[in-house]
């Protein structure tokens, strides 16, 4: 009896010992996904109207201006930026950037409108709306876990995501709240000389309609950095699909 005791504690001290099994890229997805709000949640929201004020940090110093932001079921977007260059000699610029699932165009009142292409289109593509993460499978997608990583000093996933077609891209996702606090992606961006890292950071989560929104955004590259800081998200308003097309 006492020799079976001795066996049964030695086994619970060697099963206290094993790590838990580890998570795999899938579930830590449906994990982020129910801590977002879930899938019953997302399923609710047909299009986004974001605004609010962006900051744009470069070598010759901030520069600052409002955003809004057009989002639509199925992978509709549109970004309109006025930003204040007097203090630079350039006056007010104006970039309106929109995608209408398939084909991509911003007019620009500084460096001149343009079709986009290459690997900013494919990304745009790949995307789709309230989430590419509740349709990544049936888009033909992988994903695969890769070592963890710090950010803001906190643990994270790093999960990369390889589309059919089109770059790479790397999820961060908070290891304690299952929150989605940054991306990364390579893409070709002529205007800045070729390929660039472009590092998305999230955060100052809030709950609209039972979605968690990321209402700060931290864009970064190796030419500047921009933040996005949203004073107003609203769900499910009438957009026009014509204002996601080139006019």
């Amino acid at each position: 009896m006492k020799a079976t005791r001795i066996v049964g504690m030695l086994a619970v001290a060697v099963m206290a010992g094993v790590p838990a099994l580890a998570q795999t890229a899938d579930e830590i997805i449906e994990k982020h996904l129910a801590a977002s709000g879930g899938r019953a949640a997302y399923a609710k929201i047909t299009s986004r109207t974001a605004t609010g004020t962006i900051t744009v940090t470069t070598p010759i110093g901030d520069l600052s201006g409002n955003i809004d932001v057009f989002s639509k079921k199925p992978n509709k977007s549109r970004t309109l930026i006025k930003l204040d260059l007097t203090a630079v000699g350039a006056g007010q610029m104006t970039s309106d950037q929109r995608f209408d699932g398939t084909t991509g165009y911003v007019m620009d009142t500084l460096q001149g409108n343009r079709t986009i292409e290459g690997s900013q289109l494919d990304a745009m593509k790949n995307g789709s709306f309230p989430s590419p993460l509740l349709t990544y499978k049936e888009m033909g997608a992988t994903l695969t876990m890769d070592e963890r990583a710090k950010v803001g000093g906190k643990e994270a996933y790093v999960l990369k995501m390889t589309p059919k077609a089109g770059p790479p891209m790397r999820l961060f996702i908070d290891a304690d709240s299952f929150m989605l606090v940054r991306t990364a992606v390579t893409l070709n961006v002529p205007q800045l000389g070729g390929d660039i890292e472009q590092v998305v950071d999230f955060s100052d989560f809030r709950d609209v309609d039972g979605v968690k929104i990321p209402f700060v955004t931290k864009s970064t590259n190796p030419a500047q950095t921009v933040t996005a800081t949203m004073t107003s998200v609203k769900h499910n308003s009438d957009i026009d699909d014509a204002s996601f097309t080139k006019p």
